[in-house]
């Protein structure tokens, strides 16, 4: 965890940006293979190589900033891996229904919302690395997504954390002040490239810390979470 003191023209005012998946929304890339491909997750050792294969691989990152479409994921992964096509196909074309909130991540979410809407201190944003197709069955099921006063998904810009660029983006596209934005993040090489850039971070654990993290170093949020 990295945070810095949330300063500026006007020190009441804070942008926070949240990361979706593994924060916000469920993603657990080990329940996926051993439910596709059993025989790749024997061991918990076997199942994590088999995620770091599939889903930590070049192909997959292509995915993720949409230069590669989900036909061409299946076919390079089936083909790289030697896995079956048909069911490589399932895998990857069943993950969007496969990402449900995360009811107490949402709750500190709906608070800062509340917070936001009657004291207007607060600004809230994502930056998510997400594929289209996946970033679109989102918009569609869920209706917190209009919470947010902006964001973008990886998949919409050609761009992925830990890219600069794609910070840089969301900076520029809503005027964020690097001093009081906060950046959320499961992984900490996520929140490191957002530090270097001028932003605090905080690493995501789970919902309870996030609660706790925010009320105890922001104290504009004190009383409200």
């Amino acid at each position: 965890m990295e945070i810095g003191v949330i300063a500026g023209p006007d020190p009441q005012s804070m942008n926070l940006v949240f990361d979706f998946g593994a924060v916000l929304i469920e993603w657990q890339p080990t329940r996926l293979v051993a439910s596709h491909f059993p025989e790749l997750a024997a061991t918990p050792e076997a199942a994590q190589q088999a995620v770091r294969s599939i889903f930590g691989h070049a192909d997959w990152h292509a995915f993720d900033r949409g230069t590669l479409s989900a036909d061409g994921v299946v076919q390079r992964t089936a083909q790289r891996l030697a896995l079956p096509l048909d069911e490589m196909r399932r895998l990857v074309c069943g993950i969007g229904e496969r990402l449900t909130p995360i009811d107490q991540t949402i709750a500190v979410l709906a608070d800062l919302v509340q917070r936001r809407d009657r004291r207007g201190d607060v600004r809230l944003y994502y930056l998510s690395n997400m594929p289209a197709p996946y970033a679109r069955t989102l918009e569609k099921k869920y209706g917190f997504l209009s919470w947010f006063d902006g964001g973008i998904f990886s998949g919409d810009v050609q761009r992925s954390k830990p890219d600069p660029v794609i910070y840089q983006l969301l900076q520029s596209r809503y005027a964020l002040e690097p001093a009081q934005t906060l950046f959320v993040d499961d992984l900490q090489d996520n929140v490191d490239v957002a530090c270097s850039l001028g932003w605090n971070g905080l690493r995501f654990v789970s919902a309870p810390l996030l609660r706790s993290s925010l009320a105890n170093l922001l104290p504009q949020l004190q009383g409200v979470l």
